[in-house]
């Protein structure tokens, strides 16, 4: 393998990696002496220095991580909060799953299929943006009725709603 070839499995290692990988479990990935992956993660570092990239490979903690450049910071603060994070807890897609298929629908149906409380995975999806209040069930307590956003078609990849597999694409894509 080429130097270009075994620098560009080392950026895809320490992108993956998100905190300090330590030149002892690269070595123990990619089959290549300590000196060799020292040598050239230097050389990757003084790439991304000289045309000021928007990422930097840094030394921290005895290892090496893949950061953003500090004068990038003001787009990053920006991105960070506008950006809806890609992580959803398994309690908070059950319960977006449930708003998705069954909207407008109120907390106490939620919770009446889910089993359990919903407050929280509610709170978080209405803190990403992917549900929103749609107005008030006129019963008493007129509790709030909830539904999907904008956010969530773009979330998931989604023209409308109509878009969402059925019970019968999920049943055939389960036996596949």
């Amino acid at each position: 393998m080429e130097d270009k070839d075994k620098k560009s499995v080392l950026e895809v290692l320490l992108f993956l990696s998100g905190e300090p990988f330590l030149p002892s479990a690269i070595k123990d990935i990619v089959e290549l002496p300590e000196t060799e992956i020292k040598r050239l993660i230097d050389e990757l570092m003084a790439e991304y220095r000289e045309r000021n990239a928007g990422l930097l490979i840094v030394e921290i903690a005895n290892g090496y991580q893949m950061v953003t450049n500090p004068e990038y910071a003001e787009w990053v603060k920006k991105f960070r909060s506008t950006h809806i994070s890609s992580r959803l807890s398994v309690p908070a897609l059950e319960t977006l799953a449930i708003i998705a298929y069954k909207q407008p629908i109120i907390r106490s149906e939620i919770e009446q299929l889910r089993g359990v409380n919903a407050d929280s995975a509610i709170k978080t999806l209405l803190d990403k943006r992917l549900i929103k209040i749609m107005g008030r069930k006129e019963v008493p307590g007129r509790p709030f009725l909830y539904g999907t956003t904008r956010e969530f078609l773009q979330y998931f990849g989604l023209k409308d709603l109509t878009e969402l597999p059925t019970l019968k694409d999920l049943v055939r894509e389960e036996a596949a």
